[in-house]
């Protein structure tokens, strides 16, 4: 007499941890945060038109692609909660690449109005990369 196999997805430990998961993706501070990086990743992509240095092609790329990357992170958040809140670091070490971007980037124009928006964005998406990493350690305790 043979058994089928059993499935690993419908193991009762691991559905137990989605399930845990699952409910802290779906609490307020946890939403809010994954709605604020997308709109921070939103705002690091649309920046140098925004602002208006978008005649510097490196930062516009850097930015444009580092917007990306972090929108990107954030559809993550909010799709797979409990496979991605642990690349939270991930928006984090994008924010500081921000901050330092316009001193990094070749060519990059050193003006007040870039300097500002990509410290402020970088600074927002650093808080909001701890801010998912904090609530993905606290889920796990």
């Amino acid at each position: 007499m043979a058994t089928q196999p059993s499935r690993i997805e419908q193991h009762p430990d691991l559905m137990a941890l989605r399930s845990r998961y699952a409910q802290a993706s779906s609490r307020p501070t946890a939403q809010a945060t994954e709605g604020l990086t997308l709109l921070t990743g939103l705002y690091l992509t649309i920046s140098p038109w925004v602002v208006g240095f978008n005649g510097s092609s490196t930062l516009t790329v850097n930015n444009l692609v580092t917007g990306i990357a972090l929108v990107i992170l954030a559809l993550g958040f909010g799709w797979v909660y409990e496979r991605t809140y642990g690349m939270g670091w991930v928006a984090a070490a994008i924010g500081i690449w921000t901050i330092i971007a316009p001193w990094a980037v070749s060519g990059a124009p050193d003006t007040t109005k870039v300097v500002v928006s990509n410290v402020i964005t970088g600074a927002v998406a650093i808080v909001l990369g701890l801010t998912t990493m904090v609530l993905g350690r606290m889920q796990r305790a």
